[in-house]
């Protein structure tokens, strides 16, 4: 169809009804107040960015550790169009927003917060949790290949058209190995279904500057990662200098250990 791209290769605790009211919220990238408002204004204000397959749900037990400790909380939506694109649409949310910032990025995420982060005075530290941390003129294939061990090809995907490209979707069958295999499978059935996809273009797209050479970096590796390899978070963490941990946990670290990772997010913000 002409137009039409092929796709690429692959590689005070608060209450019940607050907490669920927060949930939805947070899912929404909507900016979240606490319990405890005075304190959040000592305090970072955390950005959480979703990668692919996923949207901010996926943030809601993070998100809900740091509002009860104080924290001011967005996770908004990324729009998943390719990486210039996304970066440029999170530097604008990060603009509406008073300093300082901690950005947190999973997955494809890692990637939008080192672009976006880049040039933001407001922006203190970087998270990755099972994120790609790339340098300049890296692309996400290129990191997610570089290692073994990945379950993310094109036998685990599904193309469909869009107008002017294709999306690439995890096959329903092959998502809770692939991306969540430490969650219950009541769970991930559900996940796979909701999922968004990314536009397959962003895997060969370049990355910039990285924002972590300037900015202090802290980094959470899943050991028991299908999708990045925990090999190649090693690498991108020690080259960007990141502190880090490590876990025993899937692709979605901060779904099956939300307080591991909520606890490097508060360090980072200290």
């Amino acid at each position: 169809m002409p137009g039409r791209r092929e796709p690429t290769s692959l590689m005070g605790m608060p209450t019940r009804r607050n907490l669920i009211a927060g949930s939805a919220a947070i899912a929404a990238g909507t900016l979240i107040g606490t319990p405890a408002a005075a304190s959040t204004r000592s305090k970072p204000t955390v950005v959480l960015v979703h990668g692919a397959f996923a949207d901010a749900s996926g943030w809601n037990d993070v998100a809900r550790i740091l509002l009860h400790h104080g924290h001011r909380v967005i996770a908004p939506a990324n729009p998943l169009r390719g990486l210039a694109a996304d970066s440029a649409y999170l530097a604008s949310v990060l603009g509406t927003l008073p300093g300082p910032l901690v950005l947190v990025g999973h997955s494809y995420g890692g990637m939008v917060i080192t672009n976006a982060a880049r040039d933001n005075p407001h922006v203190t530290a970087l998270v990755y949790v099972a994120a790609f941390a790339p340098d300049a003129g890296e692309t996400l294939h290129e990191l997610q290949v570089r290692y073994t061990g990945t379950k993310l090809d094109e036998s685990a995907l599904d193309f469909r058209p869009h107008p002017g490209g294709y999306d690439g979707y995890v096959k329903p069958e092959r998502f809770r190995e692939v991306f969540a295999a430490d969650l219950p499978r009541h769970v991930t059935d559900l996940m796979a279904v909701t999922q968004r996809p990314g536009d397959t273009t962003t895997l060969g797209e370049p990355s910039g500057v990285p924002a972590w050479r300037t900015i202090p970096s802290h980094f959470l590796i899943a050991r028991d990662d299908n999708l990045i390899p925990a090999a190649a978070q090693r690498f991108m963490a020690t080259r960007a200098g990141a502190r880090t941990v490590e876990v025993k946990a899937s692709h979605v670290a901060m779904m099956s250990q939300p307080r591991a990772t909520a606890a490097l997010i508060r360090k980072a913000a200290r």
